[in-house]
């Protein structure tokens, strides 16, 4: 293998892709990035056996093609040190150390055969197919995933279901006390299929979408995930098991509806919540005529803190807890100006939902369980 690269260009493919390898490998060739250059083009690939992702580099200077693994950390640690300038690789004829050279000096690295490398999970021929906005998904990933579990018991919890209907598609993160479902009616499927995205893959489509532009094609079926965007392919495998029928623990009949500036929510209940238990971080709000009083206290520190808010509120008078860290997280999550709190008991679950605003194609809806607040 020899080619001569711009050092910048390969780093930036490297940070990306290095985000799939495991801090803890089973199989040593794991630590390292499988370099593929083939047909004026460099694939390199990193995988931890669940989660493989692989992105491309057009190459202008080849003189010799081939495929090797470089360790992955060594090979990053070096680039970083360069500015922009050409880089020539060249392996040995063993395939045991690549030699890399720029205009005064070089350096050696080890290097392997790609034989051991595994390869990359197929998608079966039944499989589904869309292409989705990368924005759109984008977004849809960011309003969910911090709402996933951490369960062993109950993996399916552990990542984002999407939900795909003929009509609509519905991406749904819960962890049994908060849940959000994000639903776009500009998705639709020729026929009902879902999948369960697992938290790392989702956390790294994340951080690849914010500097794409292009469409992303997904291909999934029983057991993988297929991601295509601009020079990237992720391909994971996917949650097995039933996600649990969200739809029927989203309450119908919440009549009392609060409607109330986001960021003056979110702002005072951050304030307020420093002194409430840190065992439970109990918040209260108490709702009464256009009027929220947001209140925590600690009882063990006698510190205490409340805080008056106006709002629009017409419904019955009422005290209700949560836990601080979801409210936060929810108010912190959704980008709407106004924000509509459905209630219809101190004891049932609150919907949380934009108020006015939103894209008609957009739906967001958060739920969180109230917590028991004493006399």
């Amino acid at each position: 293998m020899k080619f001569v690269v711009s050092s910048t260009e390969l780093l930036a493919r490297l940070l990306s892709v290095s985000r799939v390898i495991s801090s803890k490998n089973t199989i040593p060739v794991l630590d390292n990035f499988l370099f593929v250059l083939r047909d004026g083009k460099l694939n390199i690939t990193a995988s931890d056996l669940e989660t493989s992702l692989k992105a491309s580099l057009p190459i202008d200077n080849i003189e010799e093609e081939g495929e090797i693994t470089i360790p992955a950390r060594l090979l990053v640690d070096s680039l970083k040190e360069f500015a922009d300038i050409p880089l020539e690789f060249s392996s040995n004829e063993n395939q045991t150390s690549i030699e890399i050279t720029w205009a005064n000096g070089n350096s050696t690295l080890p290097c392997t055969g790609a034989d051991d490398y595994p390869s990359i999970a197929t998608i079966s021929s039944d499989r589904t197919s869309i292409t989705v906005n990368s924005h759109i998904l984008l977004e849809g990933v960011n309003r969910t995933l911090y709402a996933t579990a951490e369960e062993e018991l109950r993996p399916v919890m552990n990542g984002i279901y999407f939900d795909i209907d003929t009509e609509s598609a519905t991406m749904v993160a819960s962890d049994a006390h908060k849940l959000v479902c994000f639903t776009r009616h500009d998705i639709k499927s020729e026929q009902k299929s879902s999948f369960i995205l697992p938290k790392k893959p989702s956390s790294i489509l994340k951080n690849l979408l914010s500097k794409v532009e292009e469409d992303v094609k997904i291909l999934f079926d029983q057991k993988n995930a297929y991601f295509e965007f601009e020079s990237f392919i992720l391909v994971c495998r996917l949650v097995e098991g039933n996600y649990p029928a969200y739809k029927s623990v989203i309450p119908k009949n919440n009549t009392n509806r609060l409607i109330i500036n986001r960021q003056d929510f979110l702002n005072s209940t951050r304030r307020v919540s420093v002194c409430s238990n840190q065992a439970s971080s109990l918040v209260k709000l108490k709702l009464s005529y256009n009027q929220l009083v947001i209140s925590a206290q600690d009882l063990d520190f006698s510190i205490s803190a409340h805080e008056r808010l106006t709002c629009q509120y017409d419904g019955d008078p009422m005290e209700i807890g949560f836990k601080s860290t979801f409210l936060i997280e929810i108010l912190s999550n959704l980008s709407y100006n106004d924000i509509s709190l459905e209630l219809s008991d101190p004891s049932r679950a609150a919907l949380i939902l934009p108020s006015g605003g939103n894209d008609p194609s957009e739906e967001i809806l958060a739920l969180i369980m109230p917590m028991m607040v004493s006399a």
